[in-house]
């Protein structure tokens, strides 16, 4: 076989510490390619250039090889929110839009890594690690949800901000799978999926009692006081 002429400098790597890297990287490539599920144990290995034997060095299986990729998803994935949401500056609905649009374009940019966290089937909380790293990027988007669930206007019951979360995590997952991809499942839209998530926002923001006539593109309020309409302080 074809692949064998590197399987010498392959197993060498693996002495310096480069199998398990070239594992995953193998199987990122073919999940760009083929899917979470178009590949096997033995595809990773070929791909890497080593041996069929050899990724049991460092994984017990392919879903193991697999929850490794989208541990370091999501670690890059809670990397990025973290940096759109910087702590809420310079207000919080600022910041809380920086983290959608940082969501979609995760999805868009990274769609192998992105389908390996969420497209796999693997069940997440089978694997510690990956659990936790999981529950790291969720809490970002929480974190923003308990800002925003400050700002409910005064007189209206303050909604749980883990309920918030939970609906606004659902609403960008949906457009980022069904629009913000990167490849050829992307959806053709007559507006940007930014867009499209800002409007469902605003729009369940409203139906939570948040007065609001924001539309994509409006400037964001200069500070957090509640607003009536969005946009303009009381």
């Amino acid at each position: 076989m074809s692949w064998r002429k590197d399987q010498g400098r392959a197993e060498r790597g693996y002495h310096h510490g480069n199998l398990k890297e070239a594992l995953l990287q193998a199987a990122l490539d073919l999940i760009s390619k083929k899917g979470p599920a178009g590949f096997t144990f033995a595809d990773a290995a070929r791909m890497a250039g080593v041996s069929p034997a050899a990724p049991y060095r460092h994984f017990r299986d392919r879903d193991e090889l697999i929850a490794s990729i989208a541990q370091r998803g999501f670690e890059q994935f809670e990397q990025l929110l973290t940096q759109a949401w910087d702590d809420g500056r310079p207000d919080t609905v600022t910041a809380f839009e920086r983290v959608g649009k940082a969501y979609l374009a995760f999805a868009r940019e990274e769609p192998a890594f992105y389908s390996a966290m969420f497209e796999s089937g693997l069940p997440v909380d089978s694997n510690s690690t990956l659990m936790a790293a999981s529950e790291r990027a969720f809490a970002i988007i929480r974190a923003a949800a308990e800002r925003l669930a400050a700002l409910a206007p005064p007189g209206t019951p303050r909604p749980p901000a883990m309920m918030m979360a939970l609906h606004i995590w659902s609403m960008s997952h949906g457009v980022a799978s069904l629009f913000g991809r990167g490849d050829a499942a992307r959806r053709k839209l007559p507006m940007s999926p930014e867009d499209l998530l800002e409007a469902e926002v605003l729009i369940y923001l409203r139906g939570l009692g948040f007065l609001t006539d924001r539309r994509p593109g409006a400037a964001a309020p200069a500070d957090d006081k509640p607003a009536g309409p969005w946009g303009k302080p009381k």
